[in-house]
């Protein structure tokens, strides 16, 4: 995107609440809507326990940084210097005001590296999560 003088706009900075901090270990707490995607949230499965681990990691590496899980998570996106806005989608008041700060968070390189260790660029943890995939690109789906 940058090579071509564009933007990118991305969406979930929380990976549907994943890196809210609501999703951990020893939470009892499933998701809170039936429309969610019951794969995406089932703790029994390998690939969220896996999601879980990641989850534990960042939150650690986000209190030693200072900052709250959310606030890292959304500085990691929005710093990104290919990306131009991020979509947070906040539903009430007290979550917008969770997110805000990570407006003003510079991530360091000794942080970035530690995410990238915790979870690899260009990586999904549950292959499940992927909102696209090569179906789209059929020939026979495509927009024209």
């Amino acid at each position: 995107m940058r090579r071509h003088g564009m933007g990118t706009l991305t969406y979930s900075p929380l990976s549907g609440g994943w890196l809210s901090g609501r999703y951990r270990k020893n939470a009892t707490e499933g998701p809170a809507s039936a429309a969610r995607p019951q794969a995406r949230f089932d703790m029994s499965t390998p690939a969220n326990q896996r999601k879980l681990d990641a989850v534990e990691q960042l939150a650690l590496l986000a209190e030693k940084a200072g900052l709250t899980l959310i606030e890292l998570a959304v500085a990691f996106v929005i710093n990104h210097p290919g990306v131009t806005s991020a979509i947070i989608g906040p539903r009430t008041m007290e979550q917008l005001e969770a997110f805000l700060p990570a407006a003003d968070v510079t991530l360091s390189y000794d942080v970035l590296d530690a995410i990238d260790e915790i979870v690899a660029p260009g990586v999904t943890v549950n292959p499940v999560d992927n909102s696209y995939g090569d179906f789209e690109l059929r020939a026979d789906h495509r927009r024209r």
